[in-house]
């Protein structure tokens, strides 16, 4: 389980990371190198939710969805200075139940 948490944290520090550079590039007018080093970034992202061992891609990204929301506004908080509110954490904390669900539930 710690390996899975690890993957996806990973693959979600890529896609914001990449994306952000990315943003940085085009919508505030930073040197093109932000967004080749962004792009760069975004391929790793790509290629890193492969090395999770559930043999599902459905259900490896859809998990992973939420991973990256509670990602995403840490990042908002941490890089964007925009403290998340109650309706933020609220919804973080029910993607986390869903991809619990979803990745540990039992099955037949």
């Amino acid at each position: 389980m710690t390996m899975a948490i690890l993957i996806f944290i990973a693959a979600g520090l890529a896609e914001i990371g990449g994306g952000y550079l990315v943003w940085l590039w085009l919508r505030e007018s930073k040197p093109l190198w932000y967004g080749v080093i962004g792009s760069v970034i975004l391929i790793a992202y790509g290629i890193i939710p492969t090395l999770q061992s559930f043999p599902s891609f459905g259900r490896v990204y859809a998990a992973y969805g939420g991973v990256f929301v509670i990602l995403a506004v840490l990042w908002g908080w941490v890089i964007d200075k925009k403290t998340p509110d109650l309706y933020d954490w609220t919804g973080a904390i029910v993607c986390v139940i869903g991809v619990s669900i979803m990745l540990w539930a039992p099955r037949s």
